[in-house]
């Protein structure tokens, strides 16, 4: 059907207008409805002679992955077989982690038998995986009375990932950075971890052990193997994603900040030439990535990462702890995302972690709630206000003694804001590479 303009419905307005004018001239009336006909012809023809949706086409060309924070275009070729000249009048349904809400409306003018390249900046206003692609095409009429109107379904997925240019920023500097600022130079040590260095000619008082027989059999004479120490750790990242994280602060759930430290994280083992794995749990494990070394094993992490949704249920802690005893055996830094609310509702919690000791180095993150603290300091006006600063007070001090005992378990525990969380984590990260303790 013909969706009329506004022009068309102007003229329209002024016709109906003027059958009042009957009542005194009665002769009007054939006149009226003939020219009431002829206008509803223009529109029927006008509509029949607007492009179809035969005559138009078109490609997007949608980024591999979108970031946070960071505006990307998507490329859109359009085509017209129409011998007249075409706007088009485009509405597109983009996926939700794209735009909140509808898209604006685009204007695309067309030549005939013609072509044109458009190109739609996007900012991306949350993180994860969604998906789109229909579009709503109008098409005026050469008279301008009437639009065309088709719908397209071209569907596409996006991928937000986190913010990695905040990620990059914060980081800390690369080992051949660090050395440097140090004043020192890259010596290498030669020992006996378990990285082999190079071949050498075996002589008395080395041990028996390191001997290559394939060597010694090629080379006609007795060749060792050498070894450099072996300085690379592992950094196991696990994430709560039950409801514990999902509780919002100014409008941002707490897990969007443990997702973040969790990439600043991962982004620095990988420069400390550290292996990196991943843990994501709630109900049951959503994401495991072993711990892998260097760029592939970063932007596994960065994949995982992008999908990882928060859920209104307990989190499984015994299977997810059971689930991480038999994959990952090697001595690693465990560092948990988390909250603590009291001894009591966190108990679970408290005695899972414990039981990565001594084999792991559990470090467990805490996100504090600001909102709970605001109220807990807040001045009590009215006796409303006074229960509320007083359950707040009790919630603080029943979660302080929560971490207490997780630190009492040999658990290290980092009690943050939010917003502060990248930042203290990958400090802490740091120091215990500077001691030796990972």
């Amino acid at each position: 059907m013909p969706l009329a303009t506004r022009r068309w419905l102007v003229v329209a307005a002024l016709l109906a207008l003027c059958w009042p004018a009957v009542l005194a001239v009665p002769a009007l009336a054939g006149v009226l409805l003939v020219a009431d006909l002829a206008w509803v012809a223009a529109l029927l023809a006008d509509w029949l002679l607007a492009p179809a949706a035969r005559h138009l086409s078109f490609v997007r060309e949608v980024p591999p992955a979108f970031s946070l924070g960071r505006s990307l275009p998507m490329t859109y070729r359009w085509k017209s077989t129409h011998p007249r000249p075409t706007e088009l009048l485009v509405r597109e349904a983009y996926p939700d982690v794209l735009l909140a809400g509808p898209a604006p409306e685009r204007r695309i003018p067309l030549t005939p038998h013609g072509s044109a390249t458009e190109s739609v900046e996007v900012r991306p206003v949350k993180r994860g995986r969604g998906a789109g692609g229909r579009c709503w095409l109008r098409a005026s009429g050469p008279l301008g009375l009437a639009r065309a109107r088709w719908e397209f379904d071209v569907p596409f997925t996006a991928t937000v990932f986190p913010d990695l240019t905040e990620a990059a920023l914060r980081a800390l500097p690369t080992r051949t950075s660090r050395r440097r600022e140090a004043g020192l130079r890259n010596v290498r040590r030669l020992g006996e971890g378990r990285v082999f260095e190079t071949l050498k000619e075996w002589v008395p008082g080395d041990d028996t052990r390191s001997i290559d027989w394939k060597a010694t059999a090629k080379r006609g004479k007795t060749m060792a193997r050498q070894y450099e120490d072996e300085r690379r750790q592992q950094v196991l990242i696990v994430i709560d994603a039950g409801r514990m994280l999902t509780a919002e602060i100014d409008g941002r759930a707490r897990l969007e900040f443990a997702v973040d430290a969790a990439l600043q994280l991962a982004y620095s083992a990988v420069e400390h030439d550290d292996d990196v794995g991943l843990l994501v749990f709630a109900d049951g494990v959503q994401h495991f990535l072993p711990p892998r070394r260097g760029r592939r094993a970063l932007r596994a992490v960065v994949e995982a990462l992008a999908t990882v949704e928060g859920k209104l249920l307990e989190p499984d802690y015994p299977a997810a702890f059971a689930f991480l005893a038999t994959r990952n055996r090697k001595r690693a830094l465990t560092v948990l995302f988390t909250d603590v609310i009291d001894r009591t509702a966190s108990d679970a919690l408290l005695s899972q972690v414990g039981t990565l000791r001594p084999r792991h180095l559990p470090l467990a993150v805490a996100l504090r709630d600001p909102s709970l603290e605001r109220v807990a300091t807040a001045h009590a006006a009215t006796a409303t206000d006074a229960f509320e600063r007083a359950a707040a007070e009790e919630l603080l001090t029943a979660r302080a003694e929560g971490l207490a005992e997780m630190r009492g378990r040999g658990v290290l525990v980092l009690d943050v804001a939010p917003a502060n969380a990248a930042r203290a984590v990958v400090e802490q990260y740091d120091q215990l590479k500077r001691r030796g303790a990972i």
